[in-house]
């Protein structure tokens, strides 16, 4: 296994640089306690996802199209990765991926085809349509590449604010907070509790099947965390977990006090953050996507 490091992620920014926007930080003050808030949710597509996608997609040849299975972040990331690279795309999704969701992918040029109730389903059904000659399958996290342009997010904070001393991310297959944790920097995975493959794997010492069920699940839903985030996170990140009612709760605070529009998944690590759950003199909160229905 290919496993990346902090070059590979200064190599993907560099790689990513025409195609994504270097998100802005707000330095903030919340209970009386410093923090910086990765506004990563005003990215291009609405999430971190596209960094990984176009990293990808521009790390060799270019495919003649391109296949991916999502809940819903990583499909917009991937067709808005296409659409950049002149390049057709298809995404399969659950049948229970949010319509917040879906339409964006559509909207971005991608055909859109539902397939399954989990997001393993729907993965296993594009991985049969994606033997066809010239057609690159884009996994949504347990890929090197994606992993190191994730990780991009964290270039850019490490440049913008040297003085952060902690990364609070949020946690579904992996790939963000693995390269963000190759920065070198106290990195804490947060999960929400009935979403968390990271938890069970860390147990258990191997990637296992979890179940899922959390207001979340859209982008926090996978129900094992990838082979290669997992190589990458097993001795560099400590587990967080935090409840529905807490990650909702930050949300609406995030909304309340900033005017910041995120969906739950981005709320997560805030939540754990206002929990007194993790650590550091000035943490970065990444902000991680803002694709929801939701409307304050």
């Amino acid at each position: 296994m290919n496993t990346p490091t902090w070059a590979d992620v200064r190599k993907a920014a560099e790689a990513v640089h025409p195609f994504v926007r270097h998100t802005p930080l707000l330095r903030a003050e919340v209970d009386g306690r410093p923090l910086i808030l990765k506004l990563e949710h005003l990215q291009r597509s609405g999430s971190f996802k596209l960094r990984g996608a176009v990293n990808a997609l521009v790390s060799g040849p270019l495919p003649e199209r391109v296949l991916t299975a999502s809940g819903g972040n990583h499909g917009l990331g991937v067709a808005t990765a296409a659409s950049l690279l002149g390049l057709p795309a298809t995404v399969y999704v659950p049948e229970s991926a949010p319509l917040a969701k879906t339409a964006r992918i559509e909207a971005a040029g991608a055909k859109l085809i539902r397939h399954g109730a989990t997001y393993a389903e729907a993965a296993a059904k594009a991985l049969e349509a994606a033997s066809e000659p010239g057609t690159r399958y884009l996994h949504a996290y347990d890929d090197p590449a994606v992993v190191a342009g994730q990780g991009t997010v964290a270039a850019e904070v490490v440049q913008d604010a040297p003085d952060v001393d902690a990364f609070l991310v949020a946690v579904g297959g992996g790939g963000l907070v693995a390269g963000t944790s190759l920065s070198g920097v106290p990195t804490f995975a947060v999960e929400p509790e009935r979403c968390r493959a990271l938890g069970a794997a860390l147990e258990a010492g191997e990637p296992v099947d979890v179940e899922i069920d959390s207001v979340a699940a859209s982008a926090l839903g996978a129900t094992r965390i990838g082979s290669v985030p997992f190589v990458v996170l097993r001795d560099r990140v400590t587990s967080v977990l935090v409840s529905d009612a807490e990650l909702l709760a930050a949300r609406d605070r995030l909304w309340d006090e900033f005017r910041l529009a995120v969906e739950p998944a981005a709320a997560v690590p805030f939540a754990a953050w206002l929990a007194g759950r993790t650590e550091g003199e000035l943490p970065c909160v990444v902000l991680c996507g803002a694709n929801s229905g939701w409307t304050p």
